[in-house]
């Protein structure tokens, strides 16, 4: 007869028999540190934490077999514990999951990361809206033309901008008063709540929601600026349009933008520039593309045509026997580099033969003399169909037929 306490061992060993090992349950080596135990559970409890997972029993289960494994392996005693017993060595507690005894583990520092990620508030947020932050960036437009882009100018923009009240000093208080130490959060600018949590409570800190975190509290508001400390104002300003900036790019102002909080500093102006578009010229990055008509004379005699740049009209030499879409590259012509003022794209030109539609009768029988005398194929269609040079078309005459070896 087995006695009751030989089952109640037997029934512990069997079940930690079951359990998976705690080192592989949180993916470490059994002689890596406290901080990679740390950093191990800290995205397995990310990954899934019921908040994450709601409904989910898989990943309820995974959560807490993930929770166990690192009360235990984080615990220096109960780490040595479980090296030299194993799972055995913690059957039986009360309390916790599964009768596991999560009492006298710290969850805080991770919880409180992983409660501000799922309800918008963890303490690294609170303590950087705490601190002095840089005010926002403030984006407008500017149309320019596309000489104007490629050599550079200066616009004027308007802008609403926001600037220190003159009544109350930026303090934003009433003339007389001054703001007050926050009562809720005592002038920290941070508050500290509670989490119920699958282990019992867990702290968590986040931006006071009465002062939003800049510890003070205007009991009395200016009535100039309503309690802001800055008042809106239209202003005037130029901008530089670097040479080469492209359409869709955008040149910065620095500390023109909104003010910054807690004594950060003001934000910038961005502006972007729209590029409007050319009738003649084509831009892909720092070079230029553009076409020029040729006459049929100059294309098969040679010579000048003026080609329209950037930098105003250019002379250039066409050679005898030029085909259409012949392609001619003026070197230094295109848009200079806003990286790099030194350099400069090129301007690349399509040469486009032009055939006259209307002609006078004595050019047609100069072409046709011409043709004659070049015996292209024009002429040669000619004789094939039999016309003369009246224009008129006569049937070919029917010979002998030959054979079909001759």
């Amino acid at each position: 007869m087995v006695m009751p306490c030989a089952n109640r061992v037997f029934r512990r060993l069997v079940m930690a028999e079951q359990k998976r090992d705690y080192y592989e349950v949180l993916g470490v080596d059994r002689n890596a540190d406290e901080a990679a135990i740390k950093k191990a559970y800290r995205v397995l409890a990310k990954k899934y934490h019921p908040d994450a997972n709601p409904g989910d029993k898989e990943a309820e289960k995974k959560f807490k077999e993930a929770s166990e494994a690192y009360a235990v392996l984080s615990d220096p005693e109960k780490r040595r514990q479980y090296d030299q017993f194993g799972h055995a060595a913690f059957e039986g507690g009360a309390g916790g999951a599964g009768g596991f005894d999560f009492s006298g583990t710290d969850f805080s520092d991770i919880f409180g990361d992983i409660f501000g990620d799922f309800f918008g508030g963890g303490r690294s947020r609170g303590a950087a809206n705490n601190g002095p932050m840089k005010g926002a960036n403030i984006r407008t437009s500017v149309r320019i033309t596309f000489e104007e882009a490629v050599f550079g100018c200066k616009k004027e923009i308007e802008l609403t901008v926001k600037e220190t009240c003159k009544t109350c000093n930026g303090s934003g208080a009433k003339p007389g008063t001054s703001p007050e130490t926050c009562s809720k959060c005592g002038g920290k600018g941070q508050v500290v709540f509670t989490q119920q949590s699958f282990f019992g409570t867990v702290r968590n800190v986040q931006t006071c929601p009465e002062c939003q975190g800049t510890g003070k509290v205007i009991r009395e508001k200016c009535s100039d600026c309503r309690g802001t400390g800055y008042i809106a104002m239209r202003k005037r300003y130029s901008v530089d349009i670097p040479a080469g900036i492209d359409n869709g790019q955008s040149t910065r102002m620095p500390g023109l933008g909104e003010p910054g909080k807690n004594g950060g500093p003001r934000g910038d102006v961005l502006v972007e520039v729209i590029v409007s578009r050319h009738p003649i010229f084509q831009r892909q990055d720092i070079n230029i593309f553009s076409t020029v008509p040729v006459s049929f004379a100059v294309a098969a005699l040679g010579g000048e045509v003026v080609i329209d740049t950037v930098d105003g009209k250019v002379i250039y030499d066409v050679k005898p026997g030029t085909q259409t879409d012949t392609k001619v590259r003026l070197k230094g012509k295109g848009v200079p580099s806003v990286r790099n003022k030194e350099i400069r794209g090129d301007h690349y030109v399509t040469l486009v033969v032009q055939v006259p539609d209307k002609l006078k009768p004595e050019a047609k029988e100069l072409l046709r003399q011409f043709d004659a005398l070049t015996d292209d194929s024009l002429n040669a269609a000619k004789r094939v169909a039999g016309r003369e040079d009246t224009g008129e078309t006569k049937e070919p005459k029917e010979g002998k037929k030959k054979k079909f070896w001759k």
